[in-house]
């Protein structure tokens, strides 16, 4: 018997693979497969080196934004200032004149402020957070009206920016916003202790601000999820029912192919134009109330509701068939079947598609700005109706603030929004990895 292995190869096959052509033809393959590879590392560094420059950048202007610098200022509650005749009558207390306490103080820090253009130089180093702070202080507690006490404010921005070396010292004066003395008195202080390195609680516990060294990401972040709450409670049922209707009871016909196609061309309509629908529908024909996280959260779940039925029909596809046939063959009729069989085993698969869908609408702008989140809001929201402004708005509107420290106010607010979107993405392939079935 001839063995296959060891039969000899024919002339005139060997001699075709052996010609110039040939090899030609193998270099040209070799040379096109390497270029090909070349040209995938290429792309892979080039997209490492775009995300590592964006999060640098981001690192570089933003970090700065999570540290200030406070002014300690021992202040006499004078009592002929604040409450003359001892009421103790909060309105009165309210309206009390703090703002002559505090300057009265910062004068007082420095022998040579005696002219009325030296003393507005030395009030610019504070900010009005301390006039705040004062307030809260006394209205906290009137009976300390007549003693001393020590409260901690932040300086002023630019004074700020200056001692985070955001402003040039070395420039001409009149070509920058602090002067020389303001920068030699700011010198003085940090020399004596008076103003200190602190963590920006502020950036965190406070809503916007007009002033940067006052203006925080808290409003902003509590209108945010109260826009993801209302978007979940809202596309999480309809999408999910909608997924388990197409998929499990809906006869395949023209309508139902129509409303495939439909849904996948939904999930890839701009985000803008669901804003555009909602401004028509919630706003103008129904007269909502503007710059409300319930408004926000029904134009996201419009947007998110396609995403979620396209990854819960897949989920429900990965199911095996014999889950179906195994319950119907005991005698449970198909909504049992689907709703305690085949739901359940595909619930990983969905709830990994709600969170990236719920990802994808928390960075979302367009929308908000349609149906009026971009308004200015002080006060921190309460709940869904509340107006209230979004932390990709928020963003929006402080990149657009002339003011220098408002860009690292910006920066260390993409760098939240950043830290969300990755902690719901990361969470979303754990979930996926940890209760996702291999059949």
């Amino acid at each position: 018997m001839t063995d296959l292995n060891t039969s000899p190869v024919p002339s005139s096959v060997t001699s075709v693979h052996a010609t110039d052509a040939a090899r030609q033809r193998l270099n040209k393959r070799k040379a096109a497969n390497k270029r090909f590879r070349l040209y995938g590392m290429a792309g892979v560094v080039i997209a490492i080196a775009a995300l590592v420059m964006l999060l640098s950048t981001l690192v570089v202007q933003g970090y700065s934004a999570f540290y200030t610098h406070t002014m300690e200022l021992t202040i006499t509650l004078e009592q002929d200032v604040l409450d003359r005749n001892n009421t103790q009558d909060p309105e009165i207390l309210a309206r009390a004149n703090y703002r002559k306490l505090v300057k009265n103080e910062v004068y007082s820090l420095f022998d040579d402020v005696t002219s009325r253009r030296d003393k507005r130089a030395v009030s610019a180093l504070i900010s009005n957070g301390a006039i705040d702070a004062l307030r809260e202080a006394v209205l906290d507690d009137p009976t300390i009206i007549g003693s001393t006490i020590t409260i901690t404010a932040p300086v002023s921005d630019d004074i700020d920016m200056l001692l985070k070396g955001h402003i040039d010292r070395n420039v001409e004066e009149q070509l920058r916003r602090v002067s020389d003395r303001q920068i030699a008195w700011t010198d003085s202080l940090v020399e004596r202790g008076i103003i200190k390195r602190a963590f920006n609680t502020y950036f965190f516990t406070q809503g916007d601000s007009r002033e940067p060294e006052l203006a925080g990401i808290w409003g902003a972040v509590k209108g945010s999820f109260y826009t993801m709450v209302v978007t979940l409670l809202i596309s999480f049922p309809v999408a999910v029912g909608a997924a388990v209707y197409l998929e499990e009871f809906a006869a395949k016909n023209r309508f139902t192919a129509l409303v495939e196609v439909n849904i996948n061309n939904l999930a890839a309509v701009p985000s803008i134009v669901f804003g555009l629908l909602g401004l028509a529908i919630f706003l103008n024909f129904f007269e909502m109330s503007r710059s409300a996280p319930l408004v926000g959260g029904m134009v996201l779940a419009l947007m998110t509701v396609p995403t979620i039925i396209i990854a819960a029909r897949a989920a429900l596809k990965a199911v095996p068939p014999s889950i179906r046939e195994a319950a119907l063959g005991v005698g449970a009729s198909p909504m049992q079947a689907v709703f305690q069989h085949v739901l359940p085993l595909a619930m990983p698969g969905i709830l990994t598609g709600t969170i990236l869908g719920l990802a994808q609408a928390l960075g979302e702008t367009a929308p908000l700005l349609m149906i009026g989140m971009v308004a200015f809001i002080v006060d921190i929201p309460g709940g869904i109706t509340d107006p209230a402004s979004a932390l990709p708005v928020q963003i929006y509107l402080w990149a657009d603030s002339p003011e220098r420290a408002f860009v690292e106010k910006t920066s260390g607010a993409i760098i939240v929004l950043l830290v969300f979107l990755i902690t719901m993405n990361a969470a979303a392939t754990i979930l996926r990895k940890r209760l996702e079935r291999r059949w």
